[in-house]
């Protein structure tokens, strides 16, 4: 074997004519989960280099999707984040936070894989529609705050992390719920591929920061915002309605658009006070730990 690349959504292994195996049966590794695939492929040409393509997989007790179902390689760097950081975090008995946004989806399915080999027992609790139907259609145990007020961990997704792991959250319209859920958890992790991360909030996220507001209240908080901060508080538009994106909770979203390095704590404290305001995207000193896939599969973790 002389070389292992990505090759498209996968990994390829290349082997020349100097070490060219014979009626070969071989693994082939997969980039998202470290997991081993076994396949069969013909005889090998004796001069040319020749890669050993991927095949149908088992499940097993890994969530192991087909490869058609990658649309990309970031696909793959959210799949690799989110099965490390629930390998490390899940535990048996927990009442976990269960986020949003697409990168969560395969953080269910992993703690769904696990629960049906381990038994975990857990009590899940949404932070937005959407997760509430990941628990269900994945068949884990729903629960709500009324109920379970206190919260082991909770597992989310993220816009843009710096640094200091302060996040943007909301590009996806569940922030309010979203912090409320991680208000609650003893640890919060966030998971994402490795476009989200970044030294500086604003470098990379450049939609700006949401902000969940009352309706009534919608337009003297664009003003109130743009006159305290400049930049430009644009109301959220619904893309297959008409009107503005309506949240989970009745309210509008508006997303400032900002200008420069800006003091977080004093933005976030700042927009709070404004009347009509309900919740910010800005996640400050939340985060334990945040989890980066990168597409060849390999998983980064950054702690304060």
């Amino acid at each position: 074997m002389t070389n292992v690349t990505l090759f498209g959504k996968f990994t390829i292994i290349l082997f020349s004519s100097s070490n060219r195996p014979t009626n070969v049966r071989s693994w082939i590794k997969l980039s998202y989960s470290r997991r081993f695939c076994e396949c069969s492929e013909k005889e090998l040409p004796k001069r040319q280099p020749r890669l050993l393509h991927q095949k149908q997989f088992s499940h097993s007790s890994h969530f192991a999707p087909s490869f058609s179902t990658m649309s990309d390689l970031d696909t793959i760097g959210k799949i690799a984040a989110a099965t490390q950081a629930v390998n490390e975090n899940i535990k048996a008995g927990q009442i976990v936070g269960i986020g949003s946004g697409s990168t969560i989806v395969f953080a269910v399915k992993r703690i769904a894989e696990r629960n049906k080999v381990e038994n975990l027992n857990l009590i899940c609790i949404p932070t937005s529609f959407q997760a509430r139907q990941l628990i269900q259609e994945n068949g884990l145990t729903l629960g709500s705050l009324e109920t379970n007020p206190e919260i082991d961990v909770a597992i989310d997704g993220a816009d843009e992390v710096d640094s200091d792991i302060n996040l943007i959250k909301g590009g996806g319209g569940c922030l309010m719920q979203e912090k409320i859920i991680a208000s609650c958890a003893k640890e919060l992790f966030v998971i994402a591929d490795t476009r989200k991360d970044s030294a500086t909030l604003g470098t990379k996220w450049t939609r700006g920061v949401p902000i969940e507001v009352l309706p009534m209240a919608y337009r003297p908080v664009q003003l109130k915002i743009e006159q305290m901060f400049g930049g430009q508080a644009n109301l959220r538009m619904a893309s297959n309605k008409a009107g503005p994106v309506v949240t989970d909770n009745g309210n509008f979203l508006i997303d400032w658009i900002f200008e420069g390095v800006q003091d977080w704590h004093k933005v976030d404290s700042h927009l709070m006070n404004i009347p009509g305001v309900i919740e910010t995207g800005l996640f400050l000193n939340m985060t334990k730990a945040a989890y980066f896939g990168s597409p060849d599969g390999k998983v980064i973790v950054r702690t304060k």
